[in-house]
């Protein structure tokens, strides 16, 4: 693709304001999350309920840490993905490929029963969706300059299409499930991955040709060797579970350390290369504090899927008008928020232009509130049901840190990124969201009646110390960062 070209893409602002081919890419985010947070809704409550309505009858603890370990496997699939596309195929191609991976996987959810049709399904979900987000990440980033100021508000856009998924995915898949069982909710997010994928190829053809380049293209000579590390990988996956040194109960924690030594050896990687620039080594360095906070926020945050989940089930008091809300509809709250708040974020940081606060403010700020919202929870301890309108307030809490942090990080992300290890930098972002949702699925199993204070005030002011604690090192930060805000 010509400079001239890109340039003309850069600036056009046939989509509020932005380049229209982030439509594109909104509008397969959004449905790919339709089907995500659709299928997550309901998913606890299919491994721990009953056999008798219609789950698998799993104990409680392990079916939550197995939806963190799920999570967090989706954001590690997200190395795949991204080397893919970097070596192989390019950003493109791997994203579309994935979205039929994830469409496979909600059919497998939906048609085939018990542990077998819990497996397929997941598996091909997890990989499909880490593919996908890694990637749709890179192309909404390759829209804009560096220095372009809409990029934050461009990403904040892209991220309430991700949100209006994430909002009626949870309510339709949570009254199929209400009234028809778990698989015709599985198959609503089927159907809507399905038309996600149709949306997007008759639109692909607009994107920019540069999104098809594969940036440090893998020797043919080379190709075999990975093929046989991948086979190797997947046999040693198999030997772990059937000598069981990794089984069901441990696999969130295996998931942890996989994700905490597969981001040391990125870092080192890129920070050892002599591929990367001086100035591009010192944002790989100002990074790290980011990748941390970034951890643990989600750590918190994504606790709406496991210990939220649990509590709008058995805590909350969910009569509305005398009729009782679906507790999978609670995590549709979060999205609401972010549809109504992320055109504000949008047009704020674009009205504030370069007087907006710095990225680390941003992190910490984040931290700060959410931690807030977890001791939140505690007044509310006296209350034999909790009043519906405070978890939503709660969810508001987290809803501000949220449009602090992520799509400001997948911003900052691209822009610190150096240039050999574009995509394969957002991978490292995701593995922070993989680490911080593997632990959401772990902490969420020390919930328990008689510990809930502790539980919050351990969590709520871990957060507020490493927010306040990031807010005291920006001035160095903003030093290795340079000129990227």
């Amino acid at each position: 693709m010509s400079t001239s070209t890109l340039s003309k893409d850069q600036s056009s602002t046939g989509f509020f304001g932005h380049p229209r081919t982030l439509s594109n890419l909104f509008s397969i985010e959004m449905w790919e999350r339709f089907s995500f947070y659709g299928m997550q809704a309901i998913l606890a409550y299919y491994m721990y309920f009953s056999v008798a309505e219609g789950g698998l009858g799993l104990p409680k603890e392990l079916a939550l840490s197995l939806v963190g370990a799920y999570g967090g496997a989706v954001y590690l699939s997200t190395i795949l993905g991204a080397w893919l596309a970097d070596r192989v195929l390019g950003s493109e191609k791997v994203l579309l490929y994935s979205a039929f991976l994830i469409m496979a996987g909600h059919i497998g959810l939906a048609l085939i029963p018990g542990a077998a049709g819990l497996a397929i399904g997941l598996i091909l979900v997890a990989i499909g969706s880490g593919g996908l987000k890694a990637n749709a990440t890179a192309l909404v980033g390759s829209l804009y300059s560096k220095e372009d100021t809409r990029r934050d508000a461009g990403f904040s856009i892209f991220y309430m299409g991700v949100n209006i998924g994430g909002f009626l995915g949870p309510i339709l898949t949570g009254f199929l499930h209400k009234t028809w069982g778990f698989h015709v909710g599985f198959a609503a997010a089927a159907v809507g991955m399905a038309i996600g994928v149709a949306i997007y190829m008759m639109g692909r053809k607009n994107l920019p040709a540069s999104v098809h380049e594969v940036i440090n293209p893998l020797p043919a000579n080379e190709r075999m060797k990975y093929v046989w590390i991948v086979a190797a990988f997947i046999a040693v996956v198999v030997a772990l579970f059937a000598l069981k040194i990794v089984t069901v109960e441990t696999l969130a924690m295996t998931i942890a350390y996989a994700v905490i030594i597969a981001s040391v050896v990125y870092f080192t990687i890129m920070l050892r290369s002599k591929r990367i620039t001086t100035t591009e080594r010192k944002h790989v360095l100002a990074f790290i504090p980011l990748y941390i906070a970034s951890a643990a926020f989600w750590a918190l945050f994504q606790q709406q899927f496991t210990f939220i989940a649990v509590y709008s089930e058995e805590r909350l008091d969910r009569t509305l008008f005398g009729w009782e809300v679906p507790a999978s509809w609670v995590q549709s709250i979060n999205p609401v928020f972010i549809i109504i708040l992320a055109a504000a974020f949008a047009a704020m940081w674009t009205k504030l232009g370069t007087r907006q606060p710095g990225t680390v403010i941003k992190f910490a700020l984040s931290l700060f509130i959410v931690g807030l919202a977890f001791l939140a929870f505690i007044p509310l301890e006296s209350f034999e049901k909790t009043p519906l309108m405070a978890l939503v307030g709660i969810l508001m809490l987290c809803t501000l840190a949220e449009l602090l942090l992520s799509p400001i990080g997948q911003s900052v992300t691209t822009k610190l990124a150096p240039a050999v290890f574009g995509t394969q930098m957002i991978a490292l972002f995701f593995l922070s969201i993989s680490l911080g949702t593997t632990l959401a699925g772990i902490l969420a199993g020390f919930y328990t009646e008689g510990n809930e204070i502790t539980y919050f005030l351990a969590l709520g002011g871990t957060a507020i110390v490493l927010g306040l604690a990031l807010a005291i090192g920006a001035r160095p930060l903003k030093k290795l960062m340079g000129e990227v805000r």
